[in-house]
């Protein structure tokens, strides 16, 4: 299994960075949410990229918006005969795009370029070969989730954006990766209901989880990570 960082920017680019995007390959091709700036990066490698699915973990924009671009290459452009993907979205997801497409005067533009799925909560699926879980995660009061990617005895484990959450430990349990955003410059426990964690407490969940080893992303570049922490950047290319 092989990780490639496309873009691990928060919700505010880092200098010319691309926001969330991790491509994971091994039976085949699988995209991991598909952020702002993604589809350009990939595209430096390949006229139009070809992947075998997409799975999004939540509706915050630097989490999906490339998925519009996507449609116009598909539709009109150099991903015009490329297959279609699959597209793995969260539990009422389908609703949404189709209301997206109604508002942009084109109805089918999801359905049309993508093979549109909705995952369950804890529920395997099959995406480009690997089985996926998505765990529930804490990201403020947005249904958001984690995923579990495992195939050929290998498992790596992707936080999504969350906020302090007892399902972060088993998303990542004895996972062989665990790729844990970390935004915050300090917990605040105090509050309320929170959609991020800091580097500690990353830090912190990784070592309940046994994982083998932790990856730091979606952190701002305004704010350093402590020596001996390993932080994602774009172009990162890992094996697991």
């Amino acid at each position: 299994m092989k990780l490639t960082v496309v873009g691990c920017s928060p919700a505010w680019p880092n200098p010319g960075g691309a926001q969330s995007g991790y491509l994971v390959e091994g039976p085949g091709r699988l995209l991991l949410d598909c952020g702002p700036g993604v589809l350009a990066r990939l595209r430096e490698g390949a006229p139009w990229p070809e992947v075998d699915a997409i799975a999004i973990t939540h509706w915050h924009l630097d989490h999906w918006g490339d998925l519009v671009p996507w449609v116009w290459g598909a539709m009109f452009g150099p991903g015009e005969h490329v297959p279609a993907p699959k597209l793995w979205i969260p539990p009422g997801g389908s609703n949404m795009l189709a209301s997206i497409s109604a508002r942009v005067g084109q109805t089918r533009m999801f359905s049309d370029v993508f093979d549109v799925h909705e995952y369950a909560e804890g529920e395997p699926f099959g995406a480009a070969g690997f089985e996926v879980v998505a765990e529930r995660v804490v990201h403020y009061d947005l249904l958001a989730f984690g995923f579990r990617v495992s195939a050929n005895g290998q498992t790596l484990a992707y936080s999504g954006d969350s906020g302090p959450s007892e399902s972060l430990a088993v998303l990542a349990r004895d996972a062989d990766l665990f790729v844990c955003e970390a935004t915050l410059q300090e917990s605040n426990p105090e509050g309320g209901t929170r959609g991020h964690l800091a580097a500690t407490e990353a830090v912190d969940v990784f070592n309940e989880s046994g994982a083998r080893r932790l990856l730091i992303t979606h952190r701002p570049a305004e704010r350093p990570l402590e020596d001996g922490l390993e932080q994602a950047y774009d172009g990162l290319e890992l094996e697991l």
